[in-house]
């Protein structure tokens, strides 16, 4: 074995358009194609000598590529999530049909919410990683026998066997691991992300990791990153900033994909002071909980728009998950956000805990008081590992296995008594109608599009992808599940092709 093992760290290739695996906490088929880089991935990345990024789906690599792609490598680091973990392990036994010696881990919230099932599904995997995965596969890369390695399961004499759990990362830790941006650098092409509230192209990053908010619906906190709150030094992330607006002179904005970004005032005012000399532009993920100080301070250091997830309008539904926030925070920080100049795009879940028709209607009305720039409307989702799943299976809610479709799309899995699954998709699409179609909101979207021929062309594509998502789920709400059965996730063709190592 050489001293430190070729290492091919993957999101894999799965449906078209597919956004998941290494840095989506949603991992579903957008209704617009969409892809977050896969942050998660890097760190170990830019530790490896020899080592290369691939992330597949953004990058138009096929299964058949990939499979050619892993046989120049001695170990693959394969980021797997709860809808592509059937298809990723057909991916893995086509390379080890091809490469019978080929070391393979797999990572992310998946295999580690269930460890024993997933490794019991397959003997290709060799091992995988519970939690922060950073330097367990550095380490296997470097030689470092299984049961010296902290935090891994995996197979022994038929038996799991499990490690200790490995401490989470602290600020000096963090500040010690490889800039995420020089690996983009060097593996990947940013102008092959895309996310359309955001200006393209951007380049995405974490100053900090894990979140102490106690969500039961959000998958992340709950699993890979946890509830602790780690920071990343104010001049770290600063010089991290600094270099990379030399590398990605292209570049128009920065966004923060820290599970909550402005959690502690006085580390946000602290950041956006180091910020506010660079002139940049930035978004990030934020919650409600900012006052009009820090928010007046990150519109001064930069800041253009904020992912915020309000979820639900109906105060009751917002108790029974945990948010640790009030539609009156909403309202507040909504209005204080317009009055500094930052612009929102609100999340909001339909088929949380408490939901009714009444509920639904609450949630469309209040949105239309926040009036945010831009919306995201998903159907609740119980991912394993969660507080929700948990709750649910109790409470005989689950009604469903698959969580999408056969082209990687959402379906609703919740059933509650007095709302069904087709009322939910049926909600999902009255929302974005009720929103999207008055007048006030299509101007504000088009007039972008007026000066601005790249906006155009993009807004052209994302009407018609939505308008055809929007037949869909017409039709699925209309012949309700017992006509129209679940489609079952299809495997995803890993045939023999031409490679693709550019």
């Amino acid at each position: 074995m050489p001293d430190v093992m070729k290492a091919l760290l993957l999101n894999p290739p799965s449906f078209a358009n597919f956004d998941g695996g290494a840095s989506s906490r949603w991992p579903v088929t957008r209704e617009i194609e969409s892809y977050w880089y896969p942050v998660w991935l890097t760190y170990a990345a830019g530790m490896l000598p020899g080592s290369r990024l691939l992330d597949a789906c953004p990058h138009k690599i096929t299964p058949a590529q990939t499979i050619e792609i892993a046989t120049d490598y001695d170990f693959v680091v394969l980021f797997t999530s709860t809808v592509g973990f059937h298809n990723d392990l057909l991916l893995i036994r086509k390379m080890k049909e091809r490469k019978p010696d080929l070391k393979i881990a797999f990572v992310g919230p998946h295999v580690q919410n269930l460890p024993d099932q997933s490794l019991m599904a397959s003997e290709d995997i060799d091992f995988v990683v519970r939690g922060e995965f950073d330097h367990a596969v550095v380490e296997f890369a470097q030689g470092r026998p299984l049961a010296e390695i902290l935090g891994i399961s995996y197979r022994k004499d038929g038996k799991v066997m499990h490690t200790p759990t490995r401490p989470q990362l602290h600020t000096e830790q963090l500040d010690a691991l490889p800039f995420a941006t020089e690996v983009y650098k060097r593996d990947l092409a940013i102008e092959n992300y895309n996310v359309p509230f955001l200006l393209h192209p951007f380049v995405s990053l974490y100053t900090t990791r894990g979140c102490p908010a106690l969500c039961t619906f959000c998958q992340w906190p709950q699993t890979i990153s946890g509830h602790a709150w780690r920071v990343r030094s104010t001049d770290n992330v600063a010089r991290e900033i600094k270099q990379a607006l030399e590398m990605f002179p292209q570049m128009k904005e920065f966004f923060f994909d820290d599970d909550t970004f402005n959690i502690r005032k006085d580390r946000v005012l602290e950041i956006c002071q180091k910020f506010k000399p660079l002139k940049f532009r930035w978004s990030a993920n934020a919650r409600v909980h900012s006052d009009y100080e820090t928010l007046k301070a990150m519109a001064d250091g930069g800041a253009r728009l904020f992912i915020v997830g309000f979820e639900s309008g109906d105060p009751q539904i917002l108790k029974n998950i945990k948010k640790g926030a009030t539609v009156e925070m909403a309202r507040a920080f909504a209005k204080n956000c317009k009055k500094v100049g930052i612009t929102i795009h609100g999340d909001f879940i339909i088929g949380l805990p408490g939901e009714t028709k009444e509920t639904i209607q609450c949630t469309i009305d209040f949105a239309k008081e926040l009036d945010c720039e831009t919306v995201q409307v998903s159907l609740a989702h119980a991912f394993p590992g969660t507080e929700l799943y948990n709750d649910l299976v109790k409470g005989n809610f689950l009604k469903a296995e698959a969580l999408t479709d056969g082209n990687g799309h959402q379906l609703p899995h919740i059933e509650y008594p007095g709302l069904t699954r087709e009322d939910m998709m049926a909600g999902v699409n009255r929302f974005y109608d009720s929103y999207y179609f008055r007048p006030k909101v299509a101007w504000r979207i088009v007039r972008k599009a007026l000066w601005d021929a790249h906006e155009r062309k993009r807004l052209y594509h994302e009407a018609v992808a939505f308008l055809r998502l929007r037949a869909e789920r017409l039709k699925y709400a209309r012949k309700g599940l017992e006509k129209k059965p679940v489609v079952p996730v299809p495997a995803i063709d890993v045939g023999s092709g031409p490679a693709a190592h550019g």
